[in-house]
């Protein structure tokens, strides 16, 4: 590990290993764990790790082996039907009481001094909110990076279904925990077969041919595209945060499927007057826990070492840190967003950005959507290889995707903070969606993308409908010379489940209708500028 991640800190300790633990869930299951700790005399703190992906590798080194060298307990525990877990794992009805159930059992230890953290990435992260909606006195610290709260927003945005995440996520709740190669060979199938599974007619059940059918959950999933269905009752666990009193460390990157979810987090937080910091990297979901490891690790030893450990000394000066795209730096804030200026950006027919209002009412421009030929998705926040800034050149030269660039900038332009775009569309089948991307354009023509989002529109006869896509958050410089340009299409392929065009949902549909998209001039991107200095 320490030749592979530069700058991990060397060891205190002498690692120990206790494997096979029998810990009895909620309801009397056996849930397989392991105890790392510290070869030393004298009282430690302990982290618990609860997982639904196995023990072995990445999770053995990173968190039981590099934490125990630290000076810390770590108990490492399968969720219920996972790695010799016994149960059947749920995708997250079990977690609340087996996380307490956890807690029971720590407090008969021998070893257990009363201070306990948690810590883990992804759904490692639900588990951890999972304790805190009731959270015990011995809870002292937490940290959730790249983490999940409210599976269905991980699933559905507008009720579109993240198609390309969804059966990623399904292939590594499957098989992550049966080990590496088995969580290897499923990654490898899906990749070979993603055309086949995500262009299927219909989609739902298509999955079964690369995942068999030991994923029942995820066909469930990808039918409640509404998050008011009683399906999803019980499955957010926002509200631990909204009285969270735990001090909490979050950690996620711009690129990060779950960089929405942890911002809300970060302000439920604050509202609630928790003690927390934020981290934000320049990271993909996976790349936060590759490329960016000893950056998340010292960030979260240090938080830990001061809430466990009343060692302060590590913890960075102010409570917000991220990384500035376009400049490649970290800059420190005392807060997110920081209420910067929200200005507009208008297109012109002539594929021009203004920040100068239309004053005609002649459309902008259209382009023709074809579900069998669906516009496709390139970067952005994905669970693969393929995910980040990437350059839509290539793309935008497609006849639908609509562009409208900027002028060159004579000073630099920062943004902090949530990106939107309001958008009046007309259709002539009544039925679309809209994939919406802020792009940076340097000297060479090279358009990478900062940040997105996606809508569905209905609209009636040739009367516009207006339609907000929240396009996440961003902290972004566009240097001298570039220019701020706005995407626009018809969806975002296999990413997002495509538009059948019918106003059928995408995951029942047969039939795919071709249709044509409008734009009317009352429509606008949404930046948060802030000061060039920061």
């Amino acid at each position: 590990m320490r030749a592979a991640w530069r700058g991990l800190p060397a060891g205190r300790y002498e690692a120990g290993w206790e494997p096979g633990l029998e810990v009895p869930a909620a309801d009397g299951s056996p849930l397989i764990t392991d105890h790392y700790f510290p070869r030393a005399e004298g009282d430690f703190p302990t982290l618990l790790v609860r997982s639904p992906y196995g023990r072995g590798l990445p999770w053995s080194p990173m968190y039981g082996v590099l934490f125990a060298e630290q000076g810390f307990h770590v108990v490492l525990q399968s969720c219920r039907g996972t790695g010799g877990s016994g149960g059947a794992f749920d995708l997250w009805r079990n977690e609340p009481a087996d996380a307490r159930a956890a807690v029971d059992w720590l407090r008969e230890r021998p070893w257990f001094d009363g201070r306990l953290g948690t810590i883990g990435p992804s759904y490692l992260g639900y588990t951890q909110w999972a304790l805190a909606l009731d959270p015990p006195p011995e809870l002292k610290a937490m940290v959730v990076q790249v983490g999940l709260h409210d599976p269905h927003t991980l699933f559905h945005t507008d009720g579109v279904l993240h198609l390309e995440n969804a059966l990623a996520v399904g292939a590594g709740m499957t098989y992550q925990h049966r080990g590496m190669l088995s969580f290897l060979g499923a990654t490898l199938r899906l990749r070979r077969r993603l055309r086949e599974v995500t262009t299927a007619r219909p989609l739902r059940g298509a999955h079964e041919r690369v995942l068999g059918d030991e994923a029942p959950w995820l066909d469930e999933v990808m039918a409640h595209p509404d998050p008011e269905d009683p399906y999803w009752h019980g499955a957010s666990l926002a509200g631990a945060a909204e009285r969270l009193t735990v001090p909490t460390a979050l950690i996620t990157g711009w690129h990060d499927v779950l960089a929405g979810q942890t911002l809300e987090q970060y302000g439920r937080l604050r509202r609630a007057g928790c003690e927390t910091a934020l981290l934000v990297g320049p990271w993909t979901h996976t790349s936060a826990l590759q490329q960016g490891w000893p950056e998340v690790f010292a960030e979260s030893l240090a938080w830990l070492r001061a809430h466990l450990h009343e060692d302060r000394s590590g913890l960075r000066p102010t409570r917000v840190r991220v990384h500035i795209g376009g400049e490649n730096s970290r800059r420190d804030l005392d807060d997110w967003p920081r209420d910067p200026a929200a200005t507009p950006w208008f297109p012109t027919p002539q594929g021009h950005l203004t920040p100068r209002p239309p004053t005609d009412s002649l459309p902008t421009a259209s382009f023709r959507y074809d579900p069998a030929d669906p516009t496709p998705s390139l970067g952005g926040p994905l669970l693969s290889p393929a995910a980040g800034p990437r350059d839509n050149s290539a793309l935008e030269a497609r006849d639908d995707v609509l562009t409208f660039t900027g002028p060159p900038l004579t000073e630099p332009v920062d943004i902090l903070g949530p990106v939107s775009a309001l958008l009046s569309l007309s259709t002539d089948t009544g039925h679309a969606h809209v994939f919406t991307r802020l792009c940076d354009v340097d000297a060479r023509g090279r358009s990478v993308n900062v940040c997105d989002g996606l809508g569905r529109v209905t609209t009636t006869g040739e009367t516009p409908s207006r339609v907000t896509v929240l396009m996440s958050s961003a902290a972004h410089r566009f240097a001298v010379g570039h220019r701020i340009r706005w995407q626009i299409s018809g969806g975002a392929h296999p990413r997002f489940a495509r538009s059948p065009g019918t106003g059928a949902t995408p995951v029942d549909a047969a039939v795919l209708t071709p249709v044509h998209i409008t734009l009317h001039p009352d429509s606008a991107l949404t930046l948060p500028h802030a000061p060039a200095n920061g």
